[in-house]
């Protein structure tokens, strides 16, 4: 596969040659299966080479890399005179560098930790912490990210010994963020601190009432307005998304998914080929429950997703949706579902208070409300657990709320 993008003889076995080439050839397949363009690959192979030439000065090997190297490869970069170093950016070369040994740990040649758990640095208490939410409470990986998160603040910012915690400090550890983040975040955040503190209380870690320490902030779910947005700013939307390529494509089927069906961004990150039934004009979603749902695929929709996925990359992943730029992988997250939304919606000029994909969620809501749908079957479509859920949005059309509304009587 090496000779896929070298072809003089000379480059080809020095590639080969050095400590990294029995692995080289093998490198070369993933990167042209991940989609990377012919001279990102260039670059990538070179830098493969170039660190396992580093590491063997250095007095190493293949087999004793791991991600510490990373820092001193990029240091050596600027003063190296060999052959290598000359062939892309200094970013670029320690990019593939890193994406050599991701491919050298995937193989099993390196027993290495995943990248995202050395960027992140988890403490060991959160990481016990989020296995027992997998494993004992089932929880999705989304539940799994954020409370693992709060966690990790408190973890990091208050101290890793449980038994030293008080209700002051918890307290007072909760009231400083939440002046700098807003009432849903800081909700999450105290919902993930109290189960966090049950769980260090059954392990005998902490005292067992210190959950109770955790303060409560005031916001209620139905006493604001849902945000939605007008039909014609949708099409603005759809409008911003390129249809002359697979990126586009794959916005604009994002969005109708979004704006017509109301899905939540977990479940169009999750979204699989085979929950896809062509026949019967259906899709199959789970969403934070876990209970599977079928629900109608218009016209219009299918269509989309058609044309995406006759677009997009070729890849063995089931998921529908990919990632724009190579390596050409499923969305990590609901959360980049929904940075495609809001970067659409900056591209169409369209000003509000909620970028995302909540908005559109929002707004599939309202339409069908505006259109007779009963709260019930909307209700149903959005998956709500109880109608009081749904409720929230009986208060869309204001107009008509006020010539229902009856005055206020006066106070004396």
């Amino acid at each position: 596969m090496l000779d896929f993008y070298f072809e003089a003889p000379f480059t080809l076995k020095r590639l080969r040659s050095g400590p990294s080439g029995p692995f080289i050839d093998g490198f070369a397949g993933s990167l042209k299966t991940a989609g990377y363009s012919w001279w990102t690959a260039r670059v990538f192979l070179r830098s493969a080479a170039h660190i396992g030439r580093y590491a063997e000065v250095q007095g190493g090997c293949i087999n004793d890399l791991d991600w510490s190297i990373l820092e001193k490869f990029k240091r050596h970069l600027p003063t190296c005179s060999c052959p290598y170093s000359h062939r892309g950016t200094t970013d670029g070369v320690v990019q593939g560098a890193k994406y050599f040994l991701s491919y050298l740990r995937e193989s099993g040649i390196l027993a290495i930790p995943a990248t995202d758990e050395v960027d992140k640095k988890i403490p060991a208490l959160v990481l016990a912490f989020q296995h027992w939410l997998r494993q004992h409470r089932g929880s999705s990986e989304s539940t799994v990210r954020h409370y693992g998160q709060a966690a990790s603040n408190l973890v990091v910012n208050v101290g890793d010994d449980p038994s030293a915690y008080d209700a002051q400090t918890l307290r007072q550890f909760v009231l400083d963020r939440a002046q700098h983040q807003g009432p849903g975040a800081t909700k999450t955040l105290i919902s993930g601190l109290r189960i966090f503190l049950r769980y260090l209380a059954s392990r005998g870690k902490c005292r067992s009432d210190l959950d109770q320490a955790i303060p409560a902030i005031a916001f209620w779910r139905l006493a604001t307005l849902p945000r939605s947005l007008p039909g014609q700013d949708v099409q603005r939307i759809l409008d911003a998304c390129d249809a002359t390529t697979p990126m586009g494509l794959r916005d604009r089927a994002i969005i109708l998914l979004f704006a017509r069906l109301g899905l939540r961004a977990s479940d169009v990150a999750e979204l699989c080929i085979d929950d896809i039934d062509w026949k019967d004009g259906s899709i199959i979603v789970s969403g934070k429950s876990r209970r599977q749902v079928r629900l109608p695929l218009s016209q219009e929709v299918g269509d989309a997703i058609l044309g995406y996925i006759d677009q997009r990359p070729q890849t063995e992943a089931r998921e529908v949706f990919l990632r724009s730029v190579a390596p050409f992988r499923p969305f990590r997250s609901g959360g980049s579902a929904s940075q495609v939304v809001a970067r659409a919606m900056r591209r169409s000029g369209i000003s509000t208070h909620c970028y995302g994909a909540h908005a559109l969620r929002h707004t599939a809501a309202t339409e069908m409300l505006r259109q007779g749908v009963s709260l019930y079957e909307i209700g149903a479509v959005l998956r709500h657990r109880s109608l009081e859920m749904t409720a929230y949005y009986a208060k869309v059309d204001v107009e008509l709320l006020k010539q229902v509304a009856q005055p206020w009587p006066e106070v004396p």
